[in-house]
């Protein structure tokens, strides 16, 4: 079995490197076409435009993989039909579930590395890419952190106008306080022209600003030319982190952002969301394997290419259905680590009720 197993999973591996070299050109072709506009309109170098779409490949590639494990699983399946191997291989006593066994191992390994690849590659590539359109094509341009606005715990909100990277310096600083038992309630206030972060102390410095405090004898107001403000919760790494996108983080970001989300009583279903699909789409591929060959397996009739051209129409459905829980997700219909499996686990009950039918 072992020549046999190195076989199929030979023919298996170099149908999967051709169809996500296929189908990754294509919708890399797709995007050019698209944007080929803002290239030339914004004069973008030619080195500049290989470089964006080099980066712009890795999560094409992470979108393709399901699909072209799919097609090469069936291809192959398909190949061996069409030139009398299957009828050998079955007329030799070996079940179909054993046969189908390379296919599963291969894909496991691969579902295992793209978990990897989709965790810390893909996000490496977007930031390169996000940083490209930020500064040739004028997308999402920020001036490097202006407007900040987050919840720094329960009962404290911060807003900085502008924050310097390279100073490790907040201008325009606002820092609001509130009850313990009512949020409404404002106790005091911090409006700061600048605020530098001492990393020897490890605390942020006001400068030039004026504090409220506010209780039932009404306000009282004291200006500084100097305070330190000790109770903060943030870090100039944080606050550059705070402008990264979810699609730019790694999974060890994620994590980190998810706690920072907690501990502030903010909402972090979003990232939650983001963070477990991290690892149940590279398992995607997997699933749709059993799916599709479980159904394949039965098929008596039809040619196939019919049979690739309805497991890839259920390989983006798949990919539909997960968008569609995703939205549900977002909005806390569903629990995040259910949002992020959801369409896994439709798929796999489909192809675990189908397996028992599978003809030997």
């Amino acid at each position: 079995m072992k020549i046999l197993d190195k076989y199929l999973v030979k023919q298996f591996l170099q149908t999967i490197l051709f169809g996500v070299i296929a189908f990754s050109l294509l919708f890399v072709i797709i995007d050019v076409m698209e944007n080929l506009d803002d290239f030339i309109d914004q004069s973008v170098p030619y080195h500049v435009i290989l470089h964006y779409y080099v980066v712009f490949l890795p999560d094409m590639i992470k979108m393709m993989t399901p699909v072209a494990v799919l097609f090469g699983a069936l291809f192959t399946v398909g190949k061996a039909s069409n030139l009398s191997e299957l009828t050998a291989i079955k007329a030799s006593g070996i079940s179909m579930y054993r046969f189908m066994a390379p296919f599963f191992v291969t894909t496991l390994i691969i579902s295992i590395v793209s978990i990897y690849f989709a965790g810390y590659i893909v996000p490496m590539a977007n930031q390169t890419k996000i940083n490209i359109e930020m500064n040739y094509l004028k997308r999402g341009f920020t001036y490097g952190g202006t407007n900040l606005f987050f919840q720094d715990s329960k009962t404290r909100i911060v807003n900085i106008s502008y924050f310097d990277e390279s100073k490790d310096q907040a201008n325009r600083v606002s820092i609001q306080n509130f009850d313990d038992h009512n949020i409404t309630k404002m106790t005091s206030r911090i409006d700061a022209v600048r605020m530098v972060f001492d990393s020897t102390k490890n605390v942020w410095t006001a400068y030039n600003g004026i504090q409220r405090t506010f209780d039932s004898t009404g306000q009282t107001v004291n200006y500084f030319d100097k305070k330190e403000i000790k109770n903060l919760n943030f870090t100039p790494i944080e606050l550059t982190k705070k402008q990264q996108k979810p699609e730019e983080m790694n999974l060890a970001e994620l994590s980190s952002l998810i706690d920072t989300q907690k501990k502030a009583g903010n909402d972090a279903t979003s990232t939650l969301i983001e963070y477990y699909s991290r690892f149940s789409f590279p398992m995607a591929s997997i699933i749709v394997v059993l799916f599709g060959l479980t159904i394949s397996a039965n098929k008596r009739r039809g040619t196939l290419a019919a049979q690739i051209g309805f497991n890839i129409l259920a390989t983006f459905i798949y990919l539909v259905f997960m968008k569609v829980s995703q939205a549900f997700g977002k909005n806390g219909a569903l629990d995040p680590l259910l949002t992020a499996w959801f369409a896994n686990l439709l798929f796999l009950a489909a192809a675990l009720i189908n397996l028992p039918r599978v003809r030997q």
